[in-house]
């Protein structure tokens, strides 16, 4: 078996503004999403794909937040509206993972959700694992369907998460984490 130098057990969200450049170059990024997609796939679907998210798509993405939170949220403070124009603006490399979940197939969706998902984890392990602060965020973004759509996803298709990756600007701090002792339960005889 292959000892890892960084256990998953080290592995925290690095918020988003705490990211910066570099992040992984394009055969770096692919290799990460090579890891990513070895995850439990019911049915052999694939019922996700990603999106990558750089340079200047970040700052019109950010845009089209701004405006879209500006008009849906009249209330919103003047500093939530900026922390939504920057969202995009900090990690040089943004995944949004999608899902495109097969309908009517013998595979319920739920599980091509959770499947969907398992490739978010993946994604912020290898991240994690390749040395790189990683964050996965949803929030407004993920499901306004104008920002969807400004982002490249299709009516049908839905945002599972989008993976910011980049370099650590700040070590982010550990939180505490449950006791898995306190979680289990034994099934009776």
């Amino acid at each position: 078996m292959m000892t890892s130098t960084l256990p998953l057990i080290s592995r925290i969200s690095t918020p988003c503004k705490h990211l910066g450049a570099p992040g992984p170059d394009r055969q770096g990024l692919l290799s990460l999403l090579a890891e990513a997609v070895h995850v439990p796939d019911h049915g052999r679907l694939r019922p996700w794909r990603f999106i990558l998210i750089e340079g200047d798509a970040r700052a019109r993405i950010g845009e089209i937040l701004f405006r879209r939170v500006q008009e849906a949220v009249p209330e919103a403070s003047a500093t939530r509206l900026e922390k939504e124009r920057t969202r995009f603006s900090f990690a040089p490399c943004i995944v949004a993972v999608v899902l495109n979940p097969v309908k009517g197939h013998k595979v319920p969706e739920i599980e091509q959700v959770l499947s969907a998902g398992a490739v978010c984890m993946n994604l912020l392990h290898a991240a994690h694992q390749a040395g790189f602060g990683a964050q996965w965020l949803t929030g407004f973004a993920a499901y306004d369907r104008d920002v969807l759509a400004a982002v490249g996803l299709s009516a049908d298709e839905s945002l599972i998460g989008y993976i910011h990756i980049g370099a650590r600007t700040e070590a982010p701090c550990e939180r505490e984490r449950p006791d898995p002792t306190a979680l289990l339960t034994v099934a009776p005889p």
